[in-house]
């Protein structure tokens, strides 16, 4: 792989597979967006010039051969992508565990000149996979003296390669912060959870929700931490001795809090801190016995292993696919069988049987009892989770609260975005725990002005973690037209900080409020934005609150859409996505929609280029798939307008395809927040809220807060691997602010691989991915890749 000095993208062109046969299985438990991983390495595959095989049901179907293992071409793959579990089946295979089951399989795979692997299952059928690879060319070489290959094939097939991908609804793998499947199940328990509530609500009940997780509390965890849950059962971090009277006192406290309903959820694998298990029923049990609540049970099981994957997990097992195939193709007689996985918002390479043992390490830790060290083992992402859950689920008695005198302001700018009111809960109770007193404006800036703010308390902001919009209320109005009454807004409600939670609006408004410090002193107070948007186009972060919801919402849509065009054959749809004139909802959508062409204003286009896209598509209606989808950002070109694309679709398509067109609009801006809004909301804000402190104590000087610096005023963003404050005035060299977008992105990077994907010739840098890592070094906060 390239080495850091000559600094020369390197493209995948030169890597070829001809000659080269790769064999794709999918093995143990199913997972939603496993077939997205199977399009993508049998595409790429494909395209890289190599011959791809299913293997169907397994390790099963590897040992029985025959119709098992099936040469594939284009279009096989076509239309799973939006298909949950895996068209390939998976199956649990005694005979691979025993040597002549290897023996037998090793056969089918030299028959066919298969010696590249691809294997996409838990940590079970990666272990396997690699004592089928140490054994190899002992197999062979078996086969050979029973007669059954002859010494040219034990010299050609000499090496078998293996890359895996972890699939698994239990985000149970270490190594990874997200296994393909987490999130959507995190999706599934969500809805499921959402649904309970209103019910609940209607005659003050409490609910014990059992969710899967044998041996790890991930789904448990994020799923209390996105429902506001009042008490959470987890495997690694068992409750402390008389649990029982203080999950009673904590619920009872919330009844007379005019809370009308509990939520306790409880991971399958859940024990207490002798190794004990704590069912669901017995939870029940205690808290009727206890406290004479209305109680009922409910086991989610198996759906949450269902449905349609979310857009997080087709893009990430559509990502991780194409990167397990440059893997192969990359290998070596020496290199070890790797995993590709997501460290943040990174693809990487690391060695198989590392994240193996450091997996087992947890289990072992568990089953000693060293659970605190179970957690660690878990990773930063899984500890921040239990970290911010404690901290946002308890509220300490007033008592023994610090008391710090500092008041702090929050207010939402911009347009509504779904996971902003997760973010102000975060931001209000870790205030409060910090001992500040918190303060809520109402409609942004113009409402600051207005004099719309008053104090907010922990009850206050129940419950809404679910809530899509903005609860505060939420406008796109700068200040710099009202300085003068916000500062006497400041003045009169003695503000020490401000939290703004918005879009390119917030950004400019900090901007502004930081430039008038000179005038007014009121503005010499720590500041920070926390992002928050539908068009992911903040500078300094990688992902904004909002994106993931309006992302899965357009996804939706084009399932429906394409299911509308594959009914009447020959359909073309033209969709609109929002973004302003930032590409990102139009090019996610589309890798997650799996659409053949995304128009953004990035990446300039003109006529030949629409030309080029009607041919395509004209090619693509003489195969069996005869439908096209085409996403189109609502800024990408004043000239060439949705209506305009259409017309010229439709004239150059006629008697081959005709056109529709849709625009998504304000839909997009709706909804509920999916889970990843709802967590990446709550941990940012959590964090910025700290930060908030920090700077308090520091700027605090002669009986007030004076903070004129340039770092006072920050951003909090996620980038690559980190959440890293900014300050704002650093990030306008970084910024177009006529386009109102950031000057460099990250995910224009993922652009080819749309491209080739849906079968154009492009090129590919793949610069970034190819380097194996080991477990031990990598940071231990991919703060989110993961939420």
């Amino acid at each position: 792989s390239c080495s850091a000095m000559d600094h020369q993208p390197k493209f995948f062109e030169n890597l070829s597979g001809a000659g080269k046969a790769i064999g794709v299985l999918t093995s143990g438990g199913d997972a939603q967006g496993m077939n997205a991983a199977v399009r993508a390495v049998v595409r790429m595959g494909i395209y890289v010039n190599a011959k791809v095989y299913f293997i169907y049901e397994g390790y099963q179907g590897m040992v029985d051969g025959g119709d098992n293992i099936v040469e594939v071409s284009w279009e096989s793959v076509s239309s799973i992508l939006q298909v949950g579990g895996t068209v390939i089946g998976s199956a649990r295979c005694k005979p691979f565990r025993t040597r002549e089951g290897r023996l037998q399989a090793a056969f089918n795979l030299v028959q066919r000149g298969i010696t590249n692997l691809c294997v996409i299952g838990g940590d079970g059928s990666l272990t396997g996979a690699n004592l089928f690879r140490e054994e190899w060319s002992g197999l062979l070489e078996e086969l050979a003296q029973k007669g059954k290959i002859d010494a040219e094939a034990v010299k050609k097939y000499a090496y078998l390669n293996i890359v895996g991908m972890v699939g698994s609804i239990d985000n149970d793998f270490c190594g990874t912060d997200m296994t393909i499947g987490t999130d959507s199940a995190l999706h599934r328990i969500i809805e499921v959870v959402d649904a309970i509530m209103t019910t609940a609500q209607s005659h003050q009940r409490t609910f014990v929700l059992e969710v899967m997780g044998r041996h790890c509390g991930y789904l448990a965890l994020v799923s209390a931490l996105a429902c506001g849950a009042d008490w959470v059962f987890i495997p690694e971090y068992p409750p402390e001795e008389g649990w029982e009277d203080s999950m009673c006192v904590k619920l009872s406290e919330n009844r007379a809090r005019k809370k009308r309903l509990n939520i306790i959820i409880v991971a399958e694998g859940a024990i207490d801190c002798h190794n004990k298990p704590i069912t669901s029923e017995k939870v029940k049990d205690l808290v009727v016995q206890r406290l004479g609540f209305d109680t009922r049970v409910t086991i989610l099981g198996h759906v949450q292993r269902g449905g349609t994957p979310s857009a997080f997990d087709r893009i990430l097992a559509s990502r991780m696919g194409v990167e397990a195939v440059l893997a192969l193709l990359e290998a070596t007689p020496d290199t070890p069988a790797c995993v590709v996985s997501l460290s943040g918002n990174q693809a990487v390479r690391l060695p198989l049987m590392e994240c193996v043992q450091m997996t087992q390490e947890v289990q072992k830790a568990m089953d000693e009892g060293r659970f605190l060290e179970a957690v660690r083992l878990r990773g930063r992402s899984f500890e921040n989770n239990l970290n911010t859950y404690k901290l946002l689920s308890h509220k300490k008695p007033d008592a023994e609260l610090p008391k710090t005198n500092f008041n702090v302001a929050v207010l939402n700018v911009g347009a509504p975005a779904a996971g902003m009111n997760a973010a102000v809960r975060a931001a209000v109770r870790v205030g409060m725990t910090e001992g500040h007193k918190i303060f809520a404006v109402i409609d942004g800036f113009e409402g600051f002005a207005r004099g719309k703010i008053k104090e907010i308390s922990w009850g206050d902001v129940g419950g809404w973690t679910g809530q899509g919009g903005s609860i505060l209320g939420t406008k796109r109005t700068l200040p710099a037209k009202y300085l003068e009454k916000i500062a006497d807004q400041m003045r009169t409600n003695n503000i020490n900080a401000l939290m703004v939670i918005g879009g390119f609006e917030a950004y400019l408004g900090l901007l502004e409020l930081s430039a008038a410090r000179e005038k007014y002193d009121e503005f010499c107070v720590p500041m920070v934005m926390v992002p928050a948007t539908v068009s992911n186009n903040v500078p300094g972060s990688d992902f904004s609150i909002g994106a993931d919801t309006a992302l899965n919402t357009i996804t939706d849509t084009c399932d429906r859409i394409k299911q509308s065009a594959s009914g009447t054959k020959r359909r073309v749809f033209i969709i609109e996505t929002m973004g302003g004139y930032c590409g990102y909802l139009a090019n996610m959508g589309a890798l997650a929609a799996g659409a053949d062409a995304a128009y953004i204003f990035e990446e300039q286009f003109d006529i030949r280029e629409l030309q080029a896209n009607v041919e395509h598509l004209t090619e693509k209606m003489k195969t069996s798939i005869q439908r096209g989808l085409v996403l189109r950002n609502e800024n990408c070109n004043e000239n060439y307008t949705t209506d305009f694309i259409y017309q010229l679709y439709s004239e150059e398509g006629k008697g081959v395809f005709d056109c529709r067109k849709n625009v998504l609009g304000h839909m997009q801006q709706g909804g509920a927040p999916s889970p990843f809004d709802r967590n990446f909301g709550t941990k940012i804000s959590a964090k910025a809220m700290q930060w908030i402190s920090k700077k308090l104590k520091e700027t605090y000087r002669k009986g007030k807060v004076f903070a004129n610096t340039d770092d006072s005023v920050c951003l909090l963003g996620m980038r690559r691997r980190n959440l890293v404050f900014q300050p704002v005035v650093e990030l306008k060299s970084e910024t177009d602010f006529i386009h109102r977008i950031p000057k460099e992105q990250w995910w224009l990077k993922l652009r080819p691989l749309m491209k080739i994907l849906a079968k154009y010739k492009t090129s590919y840098d793949v610069s970034d991915s190819g380097q194996l890592e080991h477990v031990a070094m990598l940071p231990k906060e991919a703060e989110t890749g993961a939420i």
